[in-house]
């Protein structure tokens, strides 16, 4: 997918040079030629990054970079200066450019400092609401110290695009950032998974292999639905917290670790700690600073920018629109699937419409065509479901296994199935424990 730039100049000569040289480049070159044009152009669309001349009319560079700032904290700008200008360009960094090149330049130095401002924007958190705004700057002034982090939230919210920003804003972003899903891996592998194991340590260990721990060190391990870890690895996990080192499968010594821990959940961890299913000691070491994102359906002000977002990332190409109708629409919405269930309703909008206009038909239609079918479609799965599970006498894991799905999300189905009752009552106690 092509990177959104806006180039601002009232050069039209340097406008136009610009465009040229960056599209030839690869990316797709939008013009303004003053600070108030280029406001309304990203009212329309997604930029990836912004670059804007300092000197200009009606509203010029530094006055737009702090309108930028204010309202689209992430989007990067970068300024272009004058000789005259070069300490103005330097104050400003300090309120949130993310560099400045000086005329005349160089198409190197152009590119490498574009390369590096949409860089960092990558794995974008797509908002326009003050809850994920406070959200952000709760990451940011946590991201510089070392201490564990907990996000909570529902699935789709966002969770790891959270983790990754706080990996990115930390002083360790130059080492990895390492996603380790704890729903999806048999409780029998996350051990070695996240440990590593010695050559010899049992039967088919034939190489020496470097768990999670250890590739993130002096980086960042993310624990990703933390709460389905078995109840006897959360007590080595514990001790990697307080010890700061590790037990490799098969090692007569631990091993010394300084990876940054970040844990995310999307269920209830008191309401698991009280029931005697998550161990409350581990959970005050990974409860030492929570951050909660709030669902979609508490920030619907983020809809429109989230909607631009998918559209132009699932549009191939072309210009899809939405129609007025369309978007209250999907602001009526309450999307317990959050973002991720947005985006997959946009990706099929996008066809519907024939990458055009997407109308309120293209959306009603779809949920017509869901809601008709969902009863017997429902039904169906979770019949499967059972019979997976009664197969595997209860086993989640084989039962997941043998359907293609996760742990994870074969668990969420029984909590859905359940909450709407379609689970029969005779079967919640043995397959919901």
């Amino acid at each position: 997918m092509k990177a959104n730039v806006l180039v601002i100049d009232d050069d039209y000569h340097m406008r136009v040079a610009l465009k040229e040289s960056l599209t030839k480049t690869g990316y797709t070159v939008f013009l303004a030629e003053n600070g108030m044009k280029a406001i309304n152009e990203i009212s329309k669309r997604i930029f990836d990054l912004v670059i804007t001349d300092v000197k200009m009319p009606h509203l010029n560079g530094i006055e737009l970079l702090k309108h930028i700032r204010k309202e689209h904290p992430l989007l990067p700008v970068i300024l272009v200066t004058a000789y005259g200008t070069i300490q103005d360009a330097v104050s400003v960094i300090k309120e949130g450019a993310f560099d400045y090149i000086q005329k005349p330049f160089t198409a190197d130095t152009l590119y490498s400092t574009i390369k590096r401002a949409i860089g960092v924007n990558n794995g974008k958190i797509i908002y326009a609401s003050k809850a994920i705004k406070d959200v952000l700057m709760k990451a940011e002034k946590v991201a510089k110290s070392d201490v564990t982090v907990l996000v909570l939230g529902e699935s789709g919210v966002g969770k790891e695009l959270i983790s990754r920003f706080i990996h990115e804003n930390s002083d360790r972003p130059k080492n990895p950032f390492v996603p380790v899903n704890c729903a999806s891996l048999p409780e029998n592998l996350l051990e070695s998974e996240l440990f590593g194991y010695e050559k010899g340590a049992f039967t088919g260990a034939y190489s020496r292999k470097m768990g999670k721990f250890e590739i993130a060190d002096r980086g960042t391990i993310l624990l990703d639905e933390i709460t389905e870890m078995d109840f006897r690895l959360q007590a080595k996990l514990l001790r990697v917290l307080q010890e700061k080192e590790i037990e490799v499968v098969g090692s007569k010594y631990p091993k010394k670790i300084d990876a940054r821990v970040i844990a995310t959940t999307n269920r209830n961890i008191v309401k698991l700690v009280e029931e005697g299913k998550f161990r409350e000691d581990l959970y005050y070491r990974l409860n030492v600073f929570p951050i909660y994102v709030p669902p979609l359906r508490e920030r619907k002000e983020d809809i429109p920018e989230l909607v631009a977002y998918f559209l132009r990332k699932h549009s191939k190409g072309m210009d899809v629109s939405i129609s007025k109708e369309a978007m209250n629409f999907l602001m009526e919405n309450n999307w317990k699937g959050n973002a991720r269930e947005l985006e997959n309703v946009i990706a099929r909008a996008c066809i519907l419409s024939n990458y055009s206009v997407i109308k309120l038909t293209d959306l009603q239609e779809m949920k017509f065509t869901q809601d008709s079918s969902r009863g017997s479609i429902r039904e169906m799965e979770m019949k499967l479901i059972m019979d997976a599970l009664k197969t595997c006498n209860g086993n989640r894991t084989k039962a997941a296994s043998m359907l293609g799905k996760t742990t994870r999300t074969l668990r969420n189905k029984i909590k859905e199935y359940k909450d709407t009752g379609i689970l029969p009552a005779t079967e919640d106690k043995q397959w919901m424990s």
